[in-house]
């Protein structure tokens, strides 16, 4: 089964929200983790009250904000579109969603951003099945 990487800054939002979703939606064609270049103390709230809402998932579960070196190596690299290099990151497909970050943004360009990410993972899960 293929890994897949989401990737982005702090591994606060997008990156957490893709995770989730591919958890949710693409188990059964690869695993999905994700991770960032720095770090940030808490997942995004808004982003978690939205997953809840929305998905009924709770991120803060089984999910944290980790660095690149945390994550096992990878088939597939998705950044989120925050120009992040991942030259540590060695994979066999490598793809930027060019999603802008939703952070302090109101609840329809979150909800607009997590729509965006479940439409990619759907994508992604098609190509790789």
């Amino acid at each position: 089964m293929k890994k897949v990487a989401f990737i982005c800054v702090h591994n606060s939002c997008r990156s957490q929200i893709a995770e989730a979703l591919g958890k949710l939606l693409a188990a059964d064609v690869f695993e999905s983790c994700s991770a960032g270049t720095e770090t940030k103390p808490q997942i995004n709230q808004d982003a978690v009250r939205l997953m809840k809402q929305l998905y009924g998932i709770d991120m803060e579960q089984n999910q944290r904000s980790k660095l690149l070196d945390e994550i096992p190596p990878v088939d597939v690299v998705i950044t989120m579109g925050c120009n992040v290099q991942c030259p540590l990151l060695p994979c066999e497909r490598r793809e930027d969603w060019g999603l802008e970050d939703p952070t302090g943004q109101p609840d329809e360009v979150f909800i607009h951003t997590i729509r965006a990410i479940e439409e990619k993972i759907l994508q992604l899960r098609a190509e790789l099945a």
